[in-house]
């Protein structure tokens, strides 16, 4: 599974298998989703709105990946998620949010 460097980054990291079920979720995750009980093998649409079910289910059926930004409790996050693969088939969806400044800098880079 996830080595234990994923454990305490200051971001949340929440992954699922085909299934929708939760496989894994980081110290950060765990604080910030579920602070009070394990959730771990439970499914993740279960946690969300109809609306948020239905992309976590298109991402899953077409490999596609989903990247926004939110704003929550005076705090902006870049939120990203996206299917991993095995041998090329998306076998489970891993989303990561983390939290980003208010301005950030953009760079254009050559090559």
């Amino acid at each position: 599974m996830i080595s234990d460097w994923a454990w305490e980054m200051d971001c949340a990291i929440t992954v699922c298998d085909a299934y929708y079920r939760i496989i894994y979720m980081n110290e950060a995750s765990r604080r910030i989703n579920s602070p009070d009980r394990d959730i771990i093998g439970q499914d993740l649409r279960a946690c969300h709105s109809p609306r948020s079910r239905e992309i976590i289910e298109r991402l899953m059926s077409t490999g596609a990946t989903n990247c926004y930004t939110i704003e929550k409790r005076g705090q902006r996050k870049l939120i990203y998620q996206a299917p991993w693969r095995k041998d090329g088939k998306a076998v489970g969806l891993v989303e990561i949010s983390m939290v980003i400044p208010n301005e950030m800098p953009h760079y254009i880079r050559k090559g």
